[in-house]
């Protein structure tokens, strides 16, 4: 395998695990209602015999800064997402109207706050651990390539030394992440 291609693959990795992050932290709830708390839950449908996410079974919109408005495209869906959100791990009580869902979204306290900045910082860290792997699979590979004499011992150091800045700007945008999200929760 050629350096270049070494560095593609570990940048593309490095660049899987930040893009996971914001992805797992949309789920996380700051105390204002938007979307990406719910539209990944997923609902048992029992007429279409399968389970879906929620965005495929209904609008999600916010009409006021701490309630959610589910309106299911399928009016009769609406008592298995009623279900699906009670027995989702959100704890959100959901109240029916008989045509839509209305989600409100309680304040955190102060110590579920915490407990979530806590939370948060793991998965942040979780997605460092993947980049430093990334990392370190990328320079085994360029050792074996020296090692097979396809690469030179400079090109190979120089490939390190590129691969190591990949992963500083990768764990500075996890940071940077992690310190947006951090700021989101404790937010009043």
């Amino acid at each position: 395998m050629s350096v270049a291609a070494i560095e593609k693959d570990c940048t593309s990795k490095m660049d899987k695990a930040v893009e996971f992050l914001k992805q797992e932290l949309r789920g996380i709830r700051t105390g204002r209602a938007h979307p990406g708390l719910v539209e990944h839950i997923k609902v048992t449908v029992a007429s279409y015999g399968s389970t879906m996410e929620l965005r495929e079974l209904a609008t999600i919109s916010v009409p006021e800064p701490s309630t959610l408005l589910v309106k299911p495209f399928d009016p009769g869906t609406l008592k298995d997402i009623e279900k699906g959100l009670q027995t989702s791990s959100l704890g959100i009580t959901p109240q029916s109207d008989g045509k839509a869902i209305r989600l409100p979204v309680p304040a955190l306290s102060g110590e579920r706050r915490q407990q979530l900045v806590g939370q948060v910082k793991k998965m942040a860290e979780a997605q460092k651990v993947a980049v430093r792997n990334a990392r370190r699979d990328a320079n085994k590979a360029i050792d074996a390539a020296e090692k097979a004499k396809t690469v030179s011992e400079d090109d190979a150091k120089e490939a390190k030394d590129r691969i190591q800045k990949v992963t500083d700007r990768h764990e500075k945008d996890i940071d940077a992440i992690l310190a947006t999200k951090t700021k989101e929760i404790e937010e009043v």
